[in-house]
């Protein structure tokens, strides 16, 4: 397969020009043994001769000539490319690929990704929401860019940073009677809605049970913040949600929110693979969700 080296391209045009390997070496700061080198080896590569000497004039053969037409384009598309390439330096362009967990993607990340698309605006932005360890999975595949995860997680070629608790709290129907300590006991005997299985989240809850030596009996287990609130909001059963998705419930929720005891708080981190490039867009994400404890 034949190639072209750019830069042995452009001593053959310069020697076209200037009609002379020692005028194109002097404008290329070469030594004229470098451009007849030069010319030698894409003569070779294209196999064909390129420059015949006609007394002292060097002048392109036909099959020269036929490159010379190209070189123009060549020459463009090069720096088309080049400029392309330098877009993304200097605009900040490209992609990142965020995976969360759905409550951190309704209550965390509107106002961090509005941030960032102030900033950099010519950058694509993809979210993916699902459990702690399908986002793990998915970073350590380099499908997903930066996770925000609730721990525990682990993976050798990831770098798990803490970023902030989140305390998790009941939230309850206004009428449901409950004494002044919510207890596993206490939780025991009321109809109470957790998160799916699987997650950490729900793993943080079960295990707050298993302390207390309670096995809870969920009526309900749902995959949604959201659709657990709604259950909530209607009186059928009590819930265990992360603080964040109810420090903001409208009055006409019909709900009250009351801590735990013991407390109980999960952890977000983030992973990213330790071997990934922290470009100017993803160190400003990975930042971003660094300082999330300061912001709340």
């Amino acid at each position: 397969m034949k190639s072209l080296n750019l830069d042995y391209l452009k001593t053959f045009v310069a020697v076209v020009e200037f009609g002379s390997f020692s005028a194109a070496a002097d404008r290329l700061l070469l030594t004229q043994p470098a451009v007849s080198l030069q010319i030698r080896q894409l003569e070779k590569s294209l196999g064909t001769v390129l420059i015949e000497r006609v007394g002292r004039v060097a002048r392109p053969t036909t099959a020269g000539e036929e490159l010379l037409t190209h070189t123009a384009g060549i020459d463009a598309a090069v720096s088309s490319a080049i400029a392309a390439v330098s877009r993304h330096k200097m605009e900040g362009m490209g992609r990142i690929r965020i995976g969360t967990g759905a409550t951190a993607c309704i209550f965390l990340l509107p106002p961090i990704l509005a941030n960032f698309r102030r900033k950099f605006p010519n950058i694509d932005m993809t979210v993916t929401t699902g459990n702690s360890a399908e986002i793990v999975k998915a970073v350590e595949d380099n499908m997903l860019d930066v996770g925000l995860v609730t721990l525990p997680v682990s993976g050798r070629s990831l770098d798990i940073t803490p970023v902030m608790d989140d305390e998790l709290v009941l939230l309850a129907p206004a009428d449901m009677p409950l004494p002044a300590r919510i207890t596993a006991a206490v939780l025991s005997t009321r109809p109470v809605i957790l998160f799916d299985p699987g997650g950490n989240t729900r793993r943080v809850a079960d295990e707050w049970f298993a302390k207390s030596g309670v096995l809870p009996k969920p009526v309900m287990s749902l995959g949604s913040v959201e659709a657990i609130k709604a259950m909530v909001g209607v009186g059928l059963g009590c819930a265990i949600l992360p603080e964040l998705a109810v420090r903001r419930m409208p009055p006409a929720s019909r709900t009250v929110v009351r801590s735990l005891s013991p407390r109980l708080h999960r952890t977000l981190a983030t992973v990213v693979r330790r071997d990934k490039r922290l470009y100017g867009g993803l160190a400003q994400i990975l930042q971003s969700f660094r300082n999330l404890s300061q912001a709340q």
